[in-house]
């Protein structure tokens, strides 16, 4: 993609008054501020309206930059050199010297770290002297957004600038896993469970529903469109959008679909954006078919899972 350096300008202008901006990322757009300053971090908990004890995840341009912030090891070298930049956030271990602001982290010693892949953000961050706080740019439990209308519809004037990317090319957030001791998914996402354990060269175990909150994307309430959600349904009520993985040869004016021949990549990068237009079309509730639960499709499930306890 062509990068806007008038736009970055004027992005980092912002960032650098500790405001908060809209970013582009391959997953979703990001909410993002200074990762160093309170006031920024504060700023992104009151916009979401996300509940304090839920941490940010950290954006930064390479490892060199977070040599200051965490403690590295062996599986994240593993893990950096094969997937990032890309879709994979990082727990590791907040060193005492860190700057991170402690609003960010909700004064753990602990912290989310990613490398995002989209050009025009990689950009913006060679270019800023602080790695960005950047959660998903939307309210706290609902959709989150895959382009910049998306973010202008959820919050319209109360975030200063929206730096444009484009269309996210994977649509569905991050893979979370935490790296500190022994390996554990803690959110699936843009990474399938399969292609890490192959660097790691061990089965890892898969914790995406815990007790205590220790990542983002970690409520049991998320990525709601605002209406109920029918899980597994095999056929809709009056007045229901029926949601497919894959085209049916018979269609109706109330079925949507995620891909045209079932491709589990492409169903997730369709995901929020199928949800969101279900709702503006005035459905009440979204009946879903049975969605392969392998690859994309444990994410797809995750999501709607959680989406449907709204």
């Amino acid at each position: 993609m062509k990068i806007n350096l008038a736009h970055i300008k004027k992005a980092k202008k912002y960032l650098d008054k500790n405001e908060c901006i809209a970013i582009p990322t391959e997953t979703v757009y990001g909410l993002a501020g200074n990762a160093y300053s309170d006031d920024a971090c504060r700023k992104i908990f009151r916009l979401k309206k996300r509940p304090k004890f839920n941490p940010l995840i950290v954006h930064y341009y390479n490892y060199n930059d977070l040599k200051n912030d965490c403690i590295l090891n062996k599986n994240f070298f593993k893990l950096y050199k094969k997937f990032c930049p890309g879709p994979v956030t990082f727990i590791l271990t907040l060193k005492k010297k860190s700057k991170i602001s402690k609003i960010a982290t909700n004064r753990k010693m602990a912290l989310a770290v990613r490398f995002p892949k989209h050009s025009v953000t990689r950009n913006l961050l060679k270019k800023i002297e602080f790695p960005l706080a950047a959660p998903s740019a939307n309210i706290s439990t609902q959709l989150s957004p895959v382009c910049s209308n998306d973010v202008k519809e959820d919050f319209g004037k109360k975030i200063k600038f929206v730096l444009e990317g484009g269309r996210s090319s994977i649509g569905i957030e991050s893979t979370i896993i935490d790296i500190r001791d022994k390996p554990q998914i803690l959110r699936l996402g843009g990474i399938d469970v399969i292609n890490i354990e192959k660097i790691l060269n061990k089965k890892i175990i898969v914790n995406n529903s815990p007790t205590k909150i220790s990542a983002p994307g970690q409520s049991k309430i998320h990525y709601s469109p605002g209406i109920p959600i029918r899980l597994k349904a095999k056929k809709a009520k009056n007045k229901e959008a029926f949601l497919f993985i894959n085209k049916r040869k018979k269609t109706q004016s109330n079925y949507y679909f995620l891909s045209k021949k079932g491709n589990l990549n492409e169903a997730a990068k369709n995901l929020y954006s199928t949800l969101r237009k279900i709702k503006k079309n005035k459905y009440k509730s979204i009946a879903v078919a049975k969605i392969p639960n392998k690859g994309m499709g444990k994410t797809i499930n995750d999501r709607l899972t959680r989406a449907s306890k709204f």
